[in-house]
């Protein structure tokens, strides 16, 4: 049984990359169950495993609200504006991260490239950060 068989219309869900929303629609015959519209605008379909057919992800991101935990998520801000020479160099070294629609900081190979050119090329250099070291506390 996959997570969202038994979804409805106007669910209150939330996506870990887009944030809070709503269940717009069912698709019967389709790759993905569901279709979501987001709070800030961005309409997105899931699989029935709540996988978004957006970016490069391999597991779920979208939760019924209830059912959300976001105490291991990381929201914190950014403390060091990147520029644009050091977010090149620390993308080659697959150490950057990109703050998501949510406000949570991924990987920046699991957002769309759209969007990561989107924020470079509206100079939005402070949605960049270099991975933190797992090592530091």
């Amino acid at each position: 049984m996959a997570y969202f068989d038994n979804a409805k219309v106007n669910d209150k869900v939330y996506g870990l990359v887009f944030g809070a929303g709503k269940i717009a629609k069912i698709f019967d015959e389709s790759h993905y169950k569901i279709m979501v519209d987001f709070k800030n605008g961005y309409e997105v379909p899931y699989t029935e495993d709540g996988i978004p057919g957006w970016g490069n992800f391999n597991k779920q991101t979208l939760f019924y609200k209830n059912d959300v935990d976001l105490t291991d998520v990381d929201f914190s801000p950014v403390t060091k504006v990147l520029s644009v020479k050091k977010i090149i160099k620390l993308r080659e070294k697959k150490k950057l991260q990109v703050r998501l629609p949510s406000g949570v900081w991924k990987n920046v190979k699991k957002a769309e490239l759209s969007y990561i050119e989107e924020l470079l090329e509206k100079e939005k250099y402070h949605m960049f950060r270099k991975k933190p070291d797992k090592n530091k506390k």
